[in-house]
This record gives structure tokens, sequence and C-alpha cells, in this order.
């Protein structure tokens, strides 16, 4: 049977060689509000998820004993589950392909991958935060607030700058 599991975050920690793209902040700005919608389907179907697969794993395992009204709920949840771990996937994999990293299923964070003083870095968002305010070093938890100097447009920022983010 296929069982969800709780997606972990290894594949954002390696930093950069999950993505073979570097965003800009101005760049991960415009992808708000489409990689937005995306991050909070993914923490919805997460929550979601957590909570109807203990009670399919529940009913999986006493089905020899489970009353008519039981058995029936166990075969709609198999159905419900099945369709909320597609979806998932599916979600994370729209993530993928806009280069866009998924840090925390739970809080739906996701990160738009950049560079930060030549290490692998994200900008990092998640569902219940007004704009793009925070960046994180790749396999670091500590989000720190983007400097208002990384925010200028591009054509006020110097060319070549090792203190920021990628240009």
């Amino acid at each position: 049977m296929n069982g969800f599991t709780e997606p972990g975050t290894s594949d954002a920690s390696e930093g950069l060689a999950y993505h073979d793209r570097v965003l800009t902040w101005d760049a991960s700005l415009a992808m708000l509000p489409l990689v937005g919608r995306i991050a909070a389907d993914v923490r919805r179907l997460h929550s979601e998820l957590a909570k109807m697969v203990p009670e399919r794993d529940r009913l999986e395992r006493d089905r020899r004993n489970l009353s008519w009204p039981d058995r029936a709920r166990r075969y709609e949840l198999e159905e419900e589950v099945a369709a909320a771990e597609k979806d998932f996937a599916d979600a994370k994999a729209e993530l993928e392909v806009v280069g866009v990293a998924l840090l925390d299923p739970v809080a739906g964070l996701v990160g738009f991958p950049t560079v930060v003083n030549d290490r692998p870095a994200f900008f990092s968002w998640r569902p219940d935060e007004e704009g793009l305010n925070f960046w994180n070093f790749a396999g670091d938890t500590v989000r720190r607030p983007v400097p208002a100097d990384w925010t200028k447009p591009a054509r006020e920022r110097k060319t070549r700058r090792r203190s920021g983010p990628a240009k």
C-alpha cells in the first residue's frame, strides 16, 4: 500500500545541487504570487494527510474485525489519501519546475535558490508572510532578514558585490 511519508528537506539542504537555477531577489519576488498558491496547497495537503493517514493505517491494521461502516470508511480513506498524496506530489513537482525548493512542508516554507557570499542560500517565504523578507543559507534553519540594499532595483545595485545575493 502506498503510504504517506513526511517529506524531508534533504534535497533542499544540499543547496544548489537541488536546482540548476540561481534566482535574484527581483525574480523571486515576481514568482511569489504563483509560488505562494502552491506553498499554501502544500501546507494544506500536508496537514490533511497528517490527519487522514493515522486513521487509515489504524483501519488497515484492524481490517479483519471492522464493522461495515468502518470498512466503508477504510475504503473511502484509501481513496482520499491516494488523491491527496497525488495532489501533494503534483504541488512539489510544480515547485521543482519553477526552481523553488520545499524547505518545510508543515509550514509551507519554500526557498528561492540564490548565492550569498559564494555559498548556496535561499530567499525563504511561507504563506503567512506579507512579502519576501527572509533568507537563509542552504542547510541552515536560521532565517535572517533580507538587507534593504538587496531589494533595490538591479540598475541601482553594483554589478559585482560579494556580500549580497546573486545578481
